[in-house]
């Protein structure tokens, strides 16, 4: 398989980025639960304290008297209840010893809190006794109320999730039957691994949508083989959770969470899908235009050094391969003869990387002496700041390659064309020129798509100043 037939594919945006904004899959129901618990909380802890009050030793405090520290009271027990995740789905609202020591906790502060502000107008022993007992009382029977009441609805048939699952026919009864204990979820429809394949995908994702699925259930043995669907499922707000089997692998962004009494692993998904990549394609835009504005001069005087330097002209465009793909020109500074890229074929035989997939000559005859000062610094790479203001770079992902190149991948290897490159990558900081096993190249790259966050993009933004300044790795 080569380029040429990938990119007849319909354009497709970036693998990171939602086709249009959308929030996730069953958050209604969610934010529901939470409001009911934290009503229920709050409701509890208010009667708590007013029966504390109402049977204790009396005593004149401000405490006991007036409403804003009451709201402190209410302010300081909650946002220690939350701080514990007695507030998340599946187990952890049913864990009453949490609970216990989160009251426990909010009791102690509120202590150490009216000790420090006024040492000697807090609440009398017993109100303070009273209060943290009829707290935990009460709250633990809401919380054991709430948990009855929906148990007795989901036997009923309501308020279950949608879920849809995705399993191979070997495993389909035992994941039926572990899916079923929990009692909380429809399975709205199963299916083969075979739709999560390429070609099947996007078909798959939106019949799921269509369907109103929050959550996708899927087998290891289904997803193994089929890479970054997880980014697929994150992008159309559905929530994956991967069925274990002996062998799984632990994915980077997992969570795991207890599916009958097997741990199962949870990839999350956003609140708001894609926004992640939004705000990088807003900083990309941002910052290539404030960089085009400040290194103006520099562009400048790079021009008229090339023009002293060697016949022909200032900038050198390519065609390379970029998102699903399709052909662009990247636009860099001349850094070669004019005539160079005819001169390539008769330096094949020469080529220092192992397995012949890039081409990389350390001492090119080809470059020339403003150009090796260019390449060292990396400032011939300054024009790419163009083809990211209009959307065909980014500021960091995988180095775009040319034709000749990409020709020569293996089809495992065309996952990197689903993101949008980059000037710099994980690869540029990793060594660059010094790599010279295209399998090293490539495993960086799968690395950074897998992994990719803002914070690794930044991290990796600031690695290149590092690396350009030594000079690390460039020729």
């Amino acid at each position: 398989m080569t380029y040429k037939s990938i990119s007849l594919i319909n354009s497709k945006s970036d693998l990171r980025s939602a086709k249009s904004v959308r929030i996730q899959r069953g958050l209604l129901t969610k934010i529901l639960r939470i409001l009911i618990l934290l009503t229920l909380d709050l409701v509890a802890l208010i009667i708590a304290h007013k029966l504390a009050v109402f049977y204790g030793t009396s005593f004149a405090s401000p405490w006991t008297q007036n409403s804003p520290f009451l709201f402190l009271t209410l302010i300081v027990e909650i946002g220690i209840i939350a701080s514990q995740g007695l507030y998340k789905e599946g187990p952890s609202r049913r864990n009453y010893l949490s609970l216990i020591k989160a009251l426990s906790l909010s009791a102690v502060s509120l202590l150490l809190i009216a000790f420090l502000y006024e040492p000697n107008y807090y609440v009398s022993r017993s109100t303070f006794i009273l209060l943290w007992l009829i707290s935990i009382a009460i709250t633990c029977s809401n919380r054991l109320f709430f948990d009855v009441f929906t148990k007795l609805l989901r036997s009923k048939g309501a308020i279950r999730y949608p879920i849809f699952l995705i399993t191979d026919i070997e495993e389909k009864e035992s994941h039926i039957k572990l899916i079923e204990q929990e009692k909380c979820y429809t399975i709205e429809g199963i299916s083969e691994s075979e739709c999560l394949d390429w070609q099947n995908r996007e078909a798959t994702l939106k019949y799921l949508r269509h369907k109103g699925v929050t959550e996708a259930f899927v087998s290891w043995n289904a997803i193994k083989n089929r890479l970054y669907v997880c980014w697929n499922f994150s992008t159309a707000g559905i929530t994956l959770r991967i069925l274990p089997t002996k062998n799984e692998l632990c994915h980077s962004k997992s969570l795991f969470r207890m599916i009958g009494e097997v741990p199962c692993m949870t990839i999350p998904a956003p609140i708001i899908t894609g926004s992640d990549f939004w705000i990088k394609r807003c900083f990309d835009i941002c910052a290539s235009m404030i960089l085009l504005f400040i290194l103006s001069p520099v562009y400048l005087v790079i021009a008229v050094l090339i023009k002293l330097d060697s016949p022909g002209p200032i900038l050198f465009k390519q065609n390379r391969i970029g998102l699903h793909c399709k052909e662009f020109k990247i636009w860099k500074f001349r850094t070669m003869v004019s005539n160079a890229e005819k001169l390539q074929a008769s330096l094949e035989a020469k080529n220092e990387n192992k397995d012949g997939v890039l081409f990389k000559l350390k001492d090119d005859p080809r470059i020339t002496k403003v150009g090796k000062f260019l390449r060292r610094y990396s400032l011939d790479e300054l024009p790419q700041l163009f083809n990211i203001l209009i959307g065909e770079m980014s500021l960091v992902g995988p180095r775009p390659l040319p034709n000749r190149d990409v020709d020569r991948f293996k089809s495992a290897y065309f996952i990197r064309q689903e993101v949008l490159p980059g000037i710099t990558g994980l690869w540029q900081v990793s060594g660059r020129s010094n790599i010279d096993n295209f399998e090293d190249t490539i495993k960086l790259d799968l690395k950074y798509i897998e992994n990719w966050s803002l914070w690794l993009d930044m991290r990796i933004l600031l690695k290149t100043v590092q690396v350009v300044l030594q000079k690390t790795g460039a020729y």
